[in-house]
This record gives C-alpha cells, structure tokens and sequence, in this order.
C-alpha cells in the first residue's frame, strides 16, 4: 500500500456511533415535568434523553407533572421515575438524587431547567425576596451538583441553565445577577470535576415561548419580543434541550466549562448608521 492509498479514519467513536448517544446511562432531570400544554424545557430535556437511550429521573416539586412526563416516556417503550424535591433545601435534593441513584444504579447525566423571577429591580426588594432569587436560580444548582457528583464517574456530565439576562447590562435584577452566577459556578465546576473526567457546561436561554414565558405575555408583547431577535424567530423548548442533549453526549467529549448561547443569534440590529458611515447623511440629502 502507498503512502496515497489508504483505508479512511474511521474508527472514532463519533464516526460510528449510531442516535443511542445514551444507551443504558441515566438521566436526572431537575424540574423535568410536564407543566402545560406548551411544553417546558425540562420536559423536552427529559424526552431527549430517553429517545437516545436513557433512563429517566424526574425531580419536580410538582410530582404530577413530573408523572405527565413518565407516563410519555413509558408510553413511549422507556423508563423514567418520577422523585418528589425541593430544589430550596439542600437535604431534599440530597435525598431525591440519592433516590434516584439507588433505584437506577447509576448516574451520567445531570441537567436543571429550574428558575424563574420576575422582572424586579434590586432597589425596593427585601432581603428576603433577594436571598430567594439567588436560592431558586444559582444555589438550587450548586445543590444540584453537590448531591449528584458522588455519584458519577468519568465520562459524566452536567448541564446548567442561564439566561440572555445575565448577559445584559441592566436593568438590575436579581434574577439576572443570580444567572450570571450560575455561569461562573458552572466554568469553576468545569474546572473542578475536570480531573475526575466530568464535563460541565451551561445553556444561555434566549427568548423562546413555552410554558413559563407564556403566563406573563400576551400576543401583541410575543410579537415584539420576536422582531427583537436576530433571527426573526422564536425558539421553543425543543431548541434549548437539543443543546442540552448535545452538551451531554459524547458527541462533546472535548467540551467543558463552556458557556453557549442558544437565542437566535441575540438581539436585531438596527440599521441606525455608524461612526464615520455618511450613507445616512446623503439618503437623508
């Protein structure tokens, strides 16, 4: 055979393997019920991995949507359970995930969809209202990883959720300083677990419609919050999870600490002329 004559590379993994990205791994979805007609990401999080060959654990607070979600994947010839958690409390969460790795046996994946707050400026809020904020989006998380870290082995890994809001540069709000958190936690987790061969990565949320921004907004707010994207379109959850699936596959092996944005290519811009541009000066002649 001459150096010109060879067979083509095709023994990685990644160029053989088949859509069963999770054959017999578990899946632990946080907040991964069904919560409404529309659909949420954690739901379609949850659905994904067990189309690629997952178990499923739902952790919900809400156990009957998180049993919405078993019943589709069991109708779907799958297997997923349901367990009840408070993302608020530390041995809740400790408790859930020890659940579910016991009846399961194992854990590869972890991902969290939780969070949520209005659109509350920092000043006039109680410290109260602040320190839940911080709870419910960036220390629900870290609860997360800490309960479920124990348990996973090399090869694992872990998703978070942010949001476009933690990008922005105001208005100040809780939610979006809490976000940034969970950005910074998770680039510092990637590091951490590295050595343990755990990847840890986070979705950036864009302005999708689902379930969540659908109980604040109504049609004619939709359609302004649409034109304010690059793309002219909305995302929904599917396009939030399928980042997510990816994230959790070996199909990103070599991708960690990372922080990818999934919102439509940001915000539109406005075609408002530049510095040292004169066109709209002679459009204007």
């Amino acid at each position: 055979m001459s150096e010109h004559d060879f067979p083509a590379p095709l023994t990685d993994p990644l160029a053989t393997a088949d859509d069963q990205w999770l054959a017999g791994k578990t899946a632990v979805v946080a907040g991964g019920g069904l919560s409404g007609p529309l659909g949420n990401v954690g739901f379609a999080m949850a659905w994904l991995y067990h189309k690629a060959g997952a178990k499923v654990a739902v952790l919900d607070r809400d156990t009957t949507a998180g049993d919405r979600t078993v019943a589709a994947i069991e109708g779907d010839g799958g297997s997923a359970k349901t367990f009840e958690v408070d993302v608020l409390s530390g041995e809740s969460t400790t408790a859930a995930v020890q659940a579910a790795a016991d009846h399961f046996g194992s854990i590869d994946v972890v991902a969290t969809s939780i969070g949520g707050g209005g659109a509350t400026s920092v000043f006039g809020l109680s410290e109260e209202d602040w320190d839940r904020a911080f709870d419910l989006n960036l220390k629900s998380a870290w609860r997360l990883m800490v309960a479920a870290e124990p348990h996973m082995q090399r090869g694992g890994a872990i998703v978070t959720v942010s949001s476009g809001a933690a990008e922005g540069r105001g208005p100040a709000m809780p939610y979006s300083l809490a976000k940034a958190g969970v950005e910074k936690l998770t680039t510092g987790a990637a590091a951490t677990l590295a050595p343990k061969g755990i990847r840890v990565n986070c979705i950036r949320v864009g302005m999708i419609w689902g379930a969540f921004a659908a109980r604040g907004m109504n049609e004619e707010m939709r359609e302004i919050r649409r034109k304010n994207v690059a793309l002219q379109t909305e995302g929904n959850p599917w396009d939030i999870a399928s980042a997510a699936f990816f994230l959790s596959t070996d199909q990103a092996r070599w991708i960690s600490g990372q922080v990818l944005s999934v919102d439509g290519g940001g915000f539109a811009i406005r075609n408002t002329g530049a510095a040292g541009d004169d066109t709209v000066k002679k459009n204007s002649a």
